[in-house]
């Protein structure tokens, strides 16, 4: 997977300041795509940002002359056995540099964890057929299909019912409510698709950093004293869309079959049509262990978008 670029061309790693440049590079990918950019400045400064990414090691900026041509980046959490990438570029040959650029990274990560070997995904739209297309040519195959779910509001939505026996505890304004949600978190996700438990540390800098994320955004349900499911929503498509996006919304297996998933979600709908939001967003993992495809059909939510995972192990 190696590929020698044109002369003409140069590469560095990102920087805060390259944001808009790399933006504009990714909203015209993803324009030509699906007919929109998909994406924000602030969700570019969030990435370079992250207090998890390495961008002197785990980016790079392909440069025709003065020109962005080309952007990748590789992204581990928790335990990096799974990495998610990226590769933005028109150019196939660019393609072909920046993958063997990520895989020699992916290299070194799975050394540095102890792995033999890494996973790496990569989001492709459906609509997307040559990336499909070149991602099969080398090497990667499909891993799952995520569903990009919406519901629009027309006009007030009235305020579900508390289930019985629950108590709904808005925000987490401190410390031990954070820990509670992160645990209720690794507790409802284990063993779906791309889960990787953090550390509570990692966890809570990435969501300090993400600029449209509120820690008054999380929602936890008690049963008996005890946090059995939570909700965490961030304002990622107001800007674009005017919509909440629920991040994760979670039920530890012990609580599921009483109906808070469906509360949690009729809740928010009912805060989002009083906030004078458009809709409601979520992605659901159509091979999820759990029912929730058919649960947010079954609201009324429908899917807008398709977004396909392609995976490629590397071997350390």
């Amino acid at each position: 997977m190696t590929a020698v670029l044109p002369d003409t061309h140069t590469v560095r790693p990102p920087t805060k300041d390259d944001a808009e440049a790399v933006f504009d590079l990714v909203a015209a990918a993803n324009t030509a795509v699906i007919g929109f950019a998909d994406y924000t400045l602030d969700d570019m400064i969030d990435e370079l940002t992250d207090p998890g990414f390495e961008p002197e090691t785990d980016g790079w900026l392909v440069f025709d002359g003065n020109r962005l041509v080309g952007y990748g980046s590789v992204f581990g959490k928790g335990d990096h056995h799974q990495l998610a990438i990226d590769v933005i570029t028109a150019d196939p040959a660019v393609m072909g540099y920046l993958l063997g650029e990520i895989t020699r990274r992916s290299r070194e990560i799975a050394d540095a964890f102890g792995h033999s070997s890494v996973l790496l995904d990569i989001g492709v739209y459906r609509a997307d057929e040559f990336r499909a297309a070149w991602l099969a040519e080398n090497g990667f195959t499909s891993g799952t299909t995520y569903h990009r779910m919406r519901i629009d509001h027309h006009g007030p939505v009235d305020a579900p019912e508390v289930p019985a026996g629950i108590t709904v505890l808005r925000g987490a304004p401190d410390d031990a409510s954070r820990r509670t949600a992160q645990g209720v978190l690794n507790a409802s996700f284990a063993g779906q698709f791309g889960f990787s438990p953090r550390s509570y540390e990692e966890w809570h800098a990435a969501h300090e950093n993400q600029s449209t994320f509120e820690w008054s955004q999380i929602t936890l349900l008690d049963l008996d004293g005890r946090t059995v499911a939570f909700r965490e929503c961030t304002d990622q498509y107001v800007e674009d869309e005017n919509c909440t996006y629920i991040g994760r919304l979670g039920v530890v297996p012990e609580a599921r079959g009483r109906g808070l998933a469906t509360f949690l979600l009729g809740d928010q709908f009912a805060l989002d049509a009083a906030a004078g939001r458009t809709g409601t967003i979520l992605h659901v993992d159509t091979n999820n262990p759990t029912p929730a495809l058919d649960l947010y059909l079954s609201v009324g939510m429908t899917a807008s978008l398709v977004i396909d995972v392609w995976q490629l192990e590397v071997e350390a």
